[in-house]
């Protein structure tokens, strides 16, 4: 009980709420698998759509993790990468808790939530994550993402910038 209230003292004394934080990762995984399920619904594994000289829009399934990784298993990787996901999304809830009233910080966390959720949804129901966002110059094809790995993305580099800004305050 003391824990609890001391919990929630800190969160206040920080000035924030963890649920708009919530609530961002929630956008960002009903935005994630939204756009997937149209993937799903209008392409067939492999088929493209030419947007420009540099993007294309595809259909691909992510068995590994980030740019494949260990995609060519036998298929224990996808319950690796399901729980490394509910890993994370366990420990930045507690961060988010631990640290709401940190705009930057929090809205990083959401963002990586969202995205770690979304993918782990994708490899619960699919067995793989459905990848569509395809960019690319000449010959050379980055590896093709989707709205979650965006999301994680934009979060990372919210965090590190986070974190330079802290470190610039300390001095």
């Amino acid at each position: 009980m003391a824990a609890a209230r001391s919990m929630s003292t800190a969160s206040r004394s920080r000035g924030g709420s963890i649920w708009p934080w919530l609530g961002l990762a929630v956008i960002i995984v009903i935005i994630d698998q939204f756009t997937k399920t149209l993937i799903l619904g209008y392409y067939k594994l492999g088929d493209a759509t030419y947007v420009t000289s540099f993007f294309n829009v595809v259909r691909a399934h992510n068995t590994g993790a980030a740019f494949s990784f260990l995609a060519d298993h036998s298929g224990w990787q996808r319950w690796l990468f399901t729980a490394i996901g509910v890993g994370a999304a366990v420990f930045i809830v507690w961060m988010l808790k631990s640290h709401a009233g940190q705009k930057l910080f929090s809205f990083s966390m959401a963002c990586i939530l969202g995205g770690a959720i979304g993918n782990v949804v994708d490899r619960m129901m699919h067995g793989y994550v459905v990848d569509f966002l395809s960019f690319h110059a000449g010959n050379w094809y980055f590896p093709a993402f989707n709205a979650a790995d965006s999301a994680i993305t934009l979060g990372a580099i919210c965090l590190i910038v986070d974190e330079i800004r802290r470190v610039r305050r300390g001095k």
